[in-house]
């Protein structure tokens, strides 16, 4: 069964008395274990895409399915619950809660995956404890340091945990080395592509030629459209 399944997707936004289009029946389908790298110029729509693979938004036209299920134009609830079971999003935006432990947010975000997929019966036993998790990340000196006192490829590092975290069957990530160095940029997809649940599917939006050769796929976004 394919992973995520995007089908005709629009979006448009009101700019004054105008109608822009963000997106224009913009297509995507990504099987389980694949990694697709989504590129193209500011302003192209790529924000706005991931945000409607991860059901943070709606599209005005077309649907999202994960997993066969669908996720868009669904009440807020029914989304909150399945992006929670079966998506983990990294954005550029640390989302690390302050006043826990780098531990604290990954254990915090594995209990929130583990209560919605136990919800739909996909609990699965064999992934990584918090603790492993970051270890692999070579955050297992830092499991009881606070966000605020991180570097910035600790704390992309501690947010690719989290996101990882509970074993999602979709993973969308929005500039995922935007704020790393070049070493910390080739550890984090060295990372990516041996840590992530080997079934999962991988959604990354980037300007790095780096992160695109990475991927098993790249497709281009032009204004709004998928070349």
């Amino acid at each position: 069964m394919t992973a995520l399944n995007a089908q005709g997707l629009h979006r448009f936004y009101r700019r004054g008395d105008s109608e822009v289009a963000a997106l224009k029946d913009v297509s995507l389908a990504v099987e389980p274990g694949e990694m697709v790298a989504v590129v193209g110029p500011s302003g192209s729509g790529k924000s706005t895409m991931l945000s409607l693979l991860a059901g943070l938004d709606d599209p005005d036209g077309g649907g999202v399915w994960i997993g066969g299920e669908r996720l868009s134009h669904r009440g807020p609830a029914t989304q909150a619950l399945l992006r929670g079971a079966r998506i983990g999003v990294l954005t550029q935006a640390s989302g690390l809660v302050e006043h826990l432990t780098v531990h604290g947010n990954v254990e915090l975000a594995e209990s929130l995956r583990r209560s919605g997929q136990r919800r739909f019966g996909e609990h699965d036993p064999r992934t990584s404890t918090p603790a492993e998790l970051l270890a692999v990340l070579g955050l297992g000196d830092r499991v009881r340091a606070r966000p605020s006192t991180l570097s910035g490829g600790e704390t992309a590092r501690a947010n690719l945990a989290v996101a990882l975290a509970g074993g999602p069957a979709v993973l969308l990530a929005d500039e995922p080395t935007a704020e790393v160095s070049r070493a910390e940029e080739a550890a984090i997809l060295t990372l990516l592509r041996h840590i992530r649940h080997e079934h999962a599917a991988t959604v990354l939006v980037t300007h790095s030629p780096a992160v695109a050769r990475a991927a098993d796929r790249v497709v281009e976004l032009v204004d709004g459209r998928l070349q």
